[in-house]
């Protein structure tokens, strides 16, 4: 049976919630404040904490922050009054796994609530198992930050948490979604996915939820939206930023009650579905520039997974290059290899477009290959442009790094015998401008450049 804390200083909400939940086959615990909650924790495990957020003594946000210190398994969800957002947000910042506000149904209660076991009671050992078990559906890497992302796959993918995926343009994380969505006990249920930067800001609404015959001009059948497509599965929003800012309102409503109606309709369609998210943009940027909403911004980001550009796990580019030879050998039915001088090339390249840029050229240069072997005569002659472009960049930056330094070394130098002669001098510009062999109107200048004028 599990067991759920309820904390409120109210004594008539403390009864209702617990009978409400009793009914349900929780075994559920009562507290009056945030103190005597934290004594409950200490005394025996809570598979989860439902808290009011106005206590005396200890309230909801205090106790929030000692459970993630103290019980950081535990999920904790937050009651709030009057749906007030930025509260709601603020929690979901400091560690929340959700919120509810009052007035609620006992749906929502029961919803957060299942949501909330069904985190607390995966399988640790599931969870934990090495990188290297992983079905990577196409995930090649052996970097360090690869195997980062293979383990928060393998963390997360049981797991019915939200996800959202950051990264620049083509460095693969749609195939981070799909390896997540296989590696889940929905693996055989679907995978929809839908990218909102795609799909014309009209169309948005009835892409997502759907819509009814007679919906709206041209809607001469009923159809269900992607989400509907989803049930039991994963919905995976790529370039999440693109929605238009009045449906995100929606989708922020879909993900916190997991029901929604379709365009023209009046029914509500309940589903279970568990949302991937990705982008190439800087929402926490967007939030702070009024472009993306920050309630919404913190519902996607529970789980955060960064993938880094190509050019920062160039451990992982060889890798990548033996993969694509393999592939595009039994594609194009050939047997070629790519020469030792390519190979060095490619390491030594920034790759702008990340994975998608090497798969491409790769192709391009073994369908040109000439006797089976891909040479430097097979790499396109724009490649080369912009490798020894960056190359002569990068000499250039590191020559003027070195030129600062010494620059800078030299004048340190200049000062300290400057300060050493005018305290030899007690301070006199004259004497000290003749002990140095500069002009007095020399030495006061270089007085004001270091600020030594006092």
């Amino acid at each position: 049976m599990n067991k759920v804390l309820i904390v409120d200083d109210e004594l008539n909400m403390r009864l209702v919630l617990a009978a409400m939940l009793k009914k349900e086959g929780y075994a559920v615990t009562s507290a009056a404040d945030g103190l005597e909650a934290l004594q409950i924790l200490k005394a025996g495990k809570m598979d989860v904490v439902v808290t009011d957020l106005k206590m005396p003594h200890l309230d909801g946000m205090g106790l929030l922050h000692s459970i993630t210190e103290q019980y950081p398994e535990v999920p904790v969800i937050m009651i709030t009054a009057h749906g007030t957002v930025a509260t709601a947000v603020e929690a979901l910042k400091r560690g929340a796994l959700d919120y509810i506000t009052k007035p609620f149904e006992l749906d929502d209660l029961k919803s957060v609530i299942s949501k909330a076991i069904k985190t607390r009671t995966l399988n640790e050992n599931e969870l934990f198992l090495p990188p290297e078990e992983i079905e990577r559906t196409g995930i090649i890497g052996t970097s360090k930050r690869s195997l980062e992302i293979f383990d928060s796959i393998k963390r997360v993918a049981p797991t019915t948490t939200t996800i959202l995926i950051t990264g620049e343009t083509g460095t693969g994380k749609e195939l981070v979604a799909e390896a997540i969505h296989y590696n889940s006990p929905r693996k055989n249920n679907p995978l929809i996915k839908i990218n909102c930067a795609a799909i014309a800001e009209t169309l948005m609404e009835s892409e997502l939820f759907g819509h009814e015959k007679g919906a709206f001009t041209g809607a001469t059948i009923t159809k269900p939206g992607k989400i509907e497509l989803a049930h039991k599965g994963t919905l995976f929003l790529d370039e999440v930023g693109e929605i238009p800012r009045d449906m995100q309102v929606k989708l922020l409503r879909f993900i916190q009650e997991q029901e929604f109606e379709r365009v023209g309709g009046l029914r509500t369609i309940k589903v279970d579905v568990r949302i991937i998210a990705a982008t190439n943009r800087n929402l926490l940027q967007d939030v702070q520039s009024g472009n993306f909403r920050e309630d919404l911004y913190y519902r996607l980001n529970v789980f955060p997974i960064v993938v880094p550009p190509l050019r920062e796990r160039k451990d992982d580019i060889l890798p990548l290059v033996d993969y694509f030879t393999d592939k595009f050998n039994k594609k194009l039915e050939l047997s070629a290899a790519i020469d030792g001088e390519v190979k060095e090339m490619l390491l030594r390249y920034e790759w702008p477009g990340n994975i998608r840029e090497l798969e491409n050229l790769m192709e391009r240069m073994i369908l040109l290959a000439k006797n089976n072997l891909v040479t430097v005569h097979e790499v396109p002659a724009e490649f080369k442009a912009s490798l020894e472009n960056a190359l002569i960049t990068q000499a250039d930056a590191e020559k003027k790094t070195f030129k600062d330094f010494m620059r800078g070394h030299v004048e340190n130098v200049e000062k300290q015998m400057i300060i050493k002669c005018l305290e030899e001098s007690g301070g006199n510009v004259t004497k000290a401008s003749k002990q140095l062999g500069l002009s007095r109107k020399g030495l006061q200048l270089k007085m004001i450049r270091y600020d030594l004028r006092k």
